[in-house]
């Protein structure tokens, strides 16, 4: 029986995931790793083992007769005061990830990162993978920087110990699932009333669902040593927040302020809420990464792997009704 290994099974890629490779891999063993309780742990097809990325002796024993690894642990945050657990849990992790596959033989490795790496600018352009890494923007976001070096260091395994080793660099992900709102927050943001001017920069989002059908692609047909863009549609974030607004019934906020009149606005709203005894949750990291284009081309993906994306608006609605949803007291 093959044994399949997933990091990060717990989260909002890693949940759909694991469902789509029971249904797909109904034969073989899914393994688990995960350092909490872990939903579904009756789940007769699932094995769960107890245990933390960042240990080196948990993953070795993890990886023990797999033959196919999934990556995908990992932290999402905005929080600059985050930066040494984002920088150990991507780049420790990954390398224990490595030297287990190393060891215990695995046939392939996928490894999740993110379009950010690669697919950000200051200026409305498309990038696609032959794309170089964005220091010069994302160096001050600890999130996406750690991401560049995870990626460097896996395709460095690749380059000099030939690890079969593949990344999928998924944009923004929706849709249902994410109970812990690491990537729907901005739009439980404008539910709740927090977002009340639009940004002038873009984004590139995609459908969970559809990522976790690319991500077993990847797996199937990736090559060793490429990386893959998983994204759907490249929108303003004018598109983004006006589409919301009418699936939501809510209404969208007329001011664009510049760059600058934006932060400047935060900080006073911040100071104004916290004289009323509430809190203003939107932050300067989004605000600047909200300035920035995310735009992407996944044609790659498509050629290569089949991967096909669903109507944005049916990735909107279910994430509007799964906010909404958790949002309720």
């Amino acid at each position: 029986m093959k044994t399949i290994l997933i990091t990060g099974a717990t989260g909002f890629l890693g949940r759909h995931l694991a469902d789509q490779l029971r249904a797909a891999e109904p034969d073989s063993r899914l393994r688990i790793l995960c350092r909490g309780p872990a939903p579904r742990s009756r789940d007769a097809g699932l094995e769960i083992q107890r245990g933390d990325v960042l240990s080196r002796h948990d993953v070795m024993r993890a990886a023990e007769g797999a033959t196919q690894i999934y990556h995908l642990a990992g932290l999402v945050s905005r929080d600059p005061r985050e930066a040494e657990v984002l920088f150990r849990t991507h780049i420790e992790g990954t390398r224990n990830i490595c030297e287990a596959a190393l060891t215990q033989g695995a046939e392939k490795v996928v490894i999740a990162s993110s379009s950010g790496t690669i697919a950000v600018s200051r200026e409305p352009v498309m990038h696609d993978e032959t794309a170089t890494y964005k220091h010069e923007i994302v160096g001050a976001w600890p999130y996406y920087l750690s991401k560049i070096f995870q990626e460097k260091l896996a395709l460095d395994y690749f380059a000099r110990r030939k690890l079969p080793v593949v990344i999928i660099n998924p944009s923004l992900l929706l849709g249902p699932g994410d109970e812990r709102q690491s990537s729907t927050r901005d739009v439980a943001l404008f539910l709740e009333g927090q977002i009340l001017a639009t940004p002038r920069g873009g984004l590139n989002f995609v459908d969970v669902r559809d990522v976790a059908a690319g991500t077993i692609a990847a797996m199937r047909q990736g090559r060793a040593g490429e990386r893959y863009l998983l994204g759907g549609v490249n929108w303003t974030f004018r598109e983004l927040i006006g589409t919301v607004a009418r699936i939501s019934r809510r209404r969208a906020p007329r001011l664009q302020p510049p760059y600058q009149l934006a932060l400047h606005g935060a900080h006073c709203l911040r100071r104004i809420y916290r004289l009323v005894g509430k809190s203003f949750k939107l932050d300067d990291a989004s605000i600047q990464m909200a300035a920035c284009f995310w735009y992407c081309d996944s044609a790659k993906a498509q050629r290569a792997l089949n991967f096909a994306t669903r109507s944005p608006l049916e990735t909107l609605k279910d994430t509007v009704e799964d906010v909404r949803r958790r949002l309720k007291p």
